[in-house]
């Protein structure tokens, strides 16, 4: 069975910094690519990608994240991680970690290619 478990998540002044984490558990981790996508607030089952990384560790950042997040992956802990500094008010949201066996690189921030889900950690940044 798989399993994707995020942790991490808290409510920060802007300006500060967190680190997301998500367990992953049920699949060859080396040979999935991994993604972290956003809960838009207030709009219903849109999800924002953030960041992916390919199974052989080439990293995709949004725009708006860019030089802010790192995403990075833990072999031997089966852990994704995602450094977040210098946040805003606007990264508030749910934060979902998800996998995907291959996605291809043009195609990294849809949702929709990736099949497993975790339950997502609150993020929340005020101002």
């Amino acid at each position: 069975q798989v399993q994707l478990e995020e942790s991490g998540g808290g409510s920060v002044q802007a300006g500060g910094s967190l680190t997301l984490s998500c367990v992953v558990s049920g699949l060859p981790f080396g040979d999935y690519c991994l993604g972290w996508f956003r809960q838009v607030p207030g709009v219903e089952r849109e999800l924002g990608a953030i960041a992916g990384i390919s199974d052989i560790g080439t990293t995709s950042y949004a725009d708006s994240v860019k030089g802010r997040f790192t995403i990075s992956k833990d072999y031997a802990k089966n852990t994704l991680f995602l450094q977040m500094s210098g946040l805003k008010p606007e990264d508030t949201g749910m934060y979902y970690c998800a996998a995907a066996f291959w996605v291809n690189s043009a195609t990294w921030d849809q949702p929709r290619n990736f099949p497993f889900w975790g339950q997502g950690t609150q993020v929340t940044v005020s101002s």
